[in-house]
């Protein structure tokens, strides 16, 4: 008697939407997602079934799904949006970053140390503050705002944050995500109100306090 064939089976070959993502791939889409939120492409509901979402994705293409319909925040791999709508500053194919807003970005990191901008400075239209064991001052009362809108993302560890924003400004903070140890502390009480410039303050604070509030008057007005 010859031998019986086996089935045979195929095997889809692999693409760049079937690579498995890390925590830390789940853990940047939740921050893009907050910078939507913060840019008013999103509303609350959407973000918060979007994160769950991201989340949970297993993949490259399920991660790249919540971001498709976001103009500028796509992965370059992702294949679904036009071309005319892709972020011009993104990674070519193969990096494994995602991509942000446009505009200009400044990164202040801090280890151990305080953080402090003060007094006639350039403010950019978005900030990345990274600090762990220090504290972070940000008094934007005598700086140059050319921008309507000021983004600003905190990652801060175990040291208090204090943010100074000019009498004619406003904050939004409904984009933080988590605050531990601390506690939020909004003495312009302007969250949510009309005001120019607009600081969107998006990210973590863990282990310390953050303040925000207008300039110290002296005592006569």
């Amino acid at each position: 008697m010859g031998e019986e064939e086996q089935p045979t089976t195929e095997t889809k070959p692999l693409t760049g939407r079937d690579i498995r993502v890390s925590d830390a791939e789940r853990e940047h889409v939740v921050v893009v997602l907050q910078k939507a939120i913060g840019l008013g492409m999103l509303n609350l509901d959407e973000f918060t079934e979007r994160t769950d979402r991201a989340l949970a994705s297993r993949t490259r293409g399920e991660l790249n799904a919540v971001l498709t319909d976001l103009p500028g925040l796509v992965h370059p791999e992702a294949g679904m949006v036009p071309r005319q709508q892709q972020n011009p500053w993104a990674p070519p194919p193969g990096q494994h970053a995602y991509a942000q807003p446009s505009g200009q970005v400044m990164e202040l990191n801090g280890k151990y140390s305080a953080l402090q901008r003060n007094g006639n400075w350039l403010v950019p239209e978005s900030m990345v503050i990274r600090n762990k064991y220090g504290a972070t001052k940000l008094d934007f009362s005598q700086a140059e705002i050319p921008h309507p809108v000021v983004h600003i993302e905190l990652q801060a560890k175990w040291g208090p944050v204090e943010i100074t924003i000019p009498e004619d400004g406003a904050v939004d903070t409904n984009s933080i995500s988590d605050i531990k140890f601390g506690n939020l502390d909004d003495r312009t009480r302007s969250n949510g109100r009309p005001g120019t410039p607009r600081f969107v303050i998006t990210g973590r604070v863990h282990g310390g306090s953050l303040i925000i509030k207008y300039p110290r008057r002296g005592f006569f007005g």
